[in-house]
């Protein structure tokens, strides 16, 4: 492996958050949240100046909710069957994430530099550079902004959430990928983006590590 600092992806820059806000609105956002169009934008009306990602907490619509409307080739989103338990995955200790609906988060990036690392190597590699993982919630709001973050073998992991347990953590960490319409996924599903997981331990050279400048 081999250090160094992150390389930045052929995207496109990412929307104004006017622009942001207009597009979970058609999505239908609003009426997950338990909002009207008009109550939902004001939600968002302190943000409209800021330069970045709007992210969408998971309390204001749950992020097995919310990848239902990650769409990719006509096909949606959806979360694996082995992660039903996806609402119970929360920030880590080294995150914090603001206590409120809608929030900002700056630079985002998919990390492929440090695809084929494992989440136990890559936090402290991202923390060391001044960054910060993503949280799943946060990895959905970036696909929906902007669908290209997910690409034939670079896709990304959101390890800001992990489930707690009685002693350390869950193994499990979330990713976002392409499904493959393989196994428990269906053939159906073949080329859906998805929210899976992977081992904490294990490398996967299709992966990297979606983080935020904060």
């Amino acid at each position: 492996m081999t250090k160094g600092n992150y390389v930045d992806h052929d995207l496109p820059e990412i929307s104004q958050v006017s622009a942001q806000v207009e597009k979970l609105v058609a999505l239908g956002v609003p009426e997950l949240a338990g909002h009207t169009t008009e109550s939902f934008s004001n939600l968002a009306s302190e943000l409209l100046s800021s330069q970045g990602l709007i992210a969408i907490h998971p309390k204001l619509v749950k992020p097995s909710v919310l990848a239902q409307l990650m769409q990719r080739e006509g096909k949606p989103g959806f979360v694996v069957s082995d992660l039903n338990d996806l609402e119970e995955f929360h920030p880590i200790d080294e995150v914090e994430i603001p206590d409120q609906p809608l929030y900002v988060i700056y630079d985002v990036q998919r990390g492929d530099d440090m695809s084929n690392w494992s989440p136990v190597e890559a936090l402290p590699e991202i923390l060391s550079r001044g960054r910060r993982p993503l949280t799943v919630s946060e990895g959905i709001s970036w696909f929906l902004q902007q669908p290209e973050a997910l690409d034939k073998n670079r896709c990304f992991m959101t390890i800001a959430s992990r489930k707690r347990k009685t002693k350390g953590q869950d193994s499990r960490t979330p990713a976002i990928w392409i499904s493959g319409g393989t196994g428990r996924d269906g053939k159906t599903r073949r080329g859906a983006p998805k929210v899976g997981w992977c081992w904490a331990g294990n490398r996967h050279t299709w992966l990297g590590f979606a983080s935020t400048s904060g």
